[in-house]
């Protein structure tokens, strides 16, 4: 008997599927429960929009306001970059 090279390639892709489905399982079986719903609560979040008001409620005092903390801290790290780029294009424009 002869398998087709397509079948068989096949066959290897689904395996590899399995594979790594089965990997998946066995690391969130690792995590803590905390850690699995922070997960699946994130994923969400993407998912479906959330506000921050939706992350705050949904986590322990401290780690919301470690959320707020680390918006604020990424807020203002931006506008210094974009304004210094800014800066920057307008000083090339003047030179050229």
């Amino acid at each position: 008997m002869t398998i087709s090279k397509d079948a068989y390639r096949q066959f290897q892709e689904e395996l590899a599927a399995l594979d790594k489905a089965q990997e998946q399982r066995r690391q969130h079986a690792k995590e803590s429960p905390m850690d699995s719903a922070r997960r699946e609560f994130l994923a969400l979040r993407d998912r479906y929009a959330l506000s921050v008001a939706d992350v705050i409620a949904f986590f322990p005092e401290e780690e919301g306001v470690a959320y707020l903390q680390g918006l604020i801290a990424a807020a203002e790290a931006a506008p210094s970059g974009v304004r210094k780029r800014r800066a920057k294009r307008k000083a090339e424009e003047g030179e050229g």
